[in-house]
């Protein structure tokens, strides 16, 4: 009697060993990628839209949360010799849902604006610090490719009478490392 006891005991501890599922032998602990794009702006410097390119790069440290930097670079082709260039960095936060990974973003950075020269007086070549904020939709194309739409909203401070506060549209592609 006191073996089939241990027997059973034995049987019961053991049932949860053998049913239970393998753990996995490798995670991803981070997700990085880099990519660009085409850019387009409207700056309510300008009436028209001006347009150029970006490059960015994304780093997600914890599961739907990571660091974005981002580069853009537009500029007038009505030929004012007006651009606009900023650096910024901030944080990124994402979900999935299967190939889709809509975001959002917040930043700060740094902005350059190149001014339109007038009879007397030379270019002007002056930088801002910025703030921005945006959202977007990356859709994985394949394991390693991404494409993304990106829509960002910036606010120059310190820019003459009322400030800066052009709006980004960028379609661009990114690698996955």
């Amino acid at each position: 009697m006191f073996i089939k006891v241990l027997v059973l005991i034995g049987l019961a501890s053991a049932a949860s060993t053998i049913f239970a599922q393998a753990r996995p032998t490798a995670s991803r602990t981070a997700d990085l990628q880099i990519g660009g794009g085409f850019t387009t702006a409207h700056s309510d410097y300008l009436p028209n839209r001006i347009n150029g390119g970006a490059g960015y790069f994304d780093f997600d440290f914890m599961h739907n949360l990571g660091v974005e930097g981002v580069f853009h670079f537009v500029q007038d082709g009505k030929g004012s010799e007006v651009y606009e260039k900023t650096y910024e960095i901030g944080a990124r936060y994402h979900r999935t849902y299967g190939r889709f990974s809509p975001y959002g973003k917040l930043m700060y950075g740094r902005g350059v604006f190149n001014f339109p020269a007038y009879p007397g007086y030379p270019h002007a070549n002056l930088a801002y610090n910025l703030f921005a904020g945006g959202v977007g939709l990356d859709y994985r194309i394949v394991r390693h490719v991404s494409a993304r739409a990106d829509f960002e909203y910036q606010r120059w401070l310190g820019f003459p009478q009322n400030g800066l506060t052009p709006s980004l549209l960028t379609f661009g592609a990114a690698y996955h490392f």
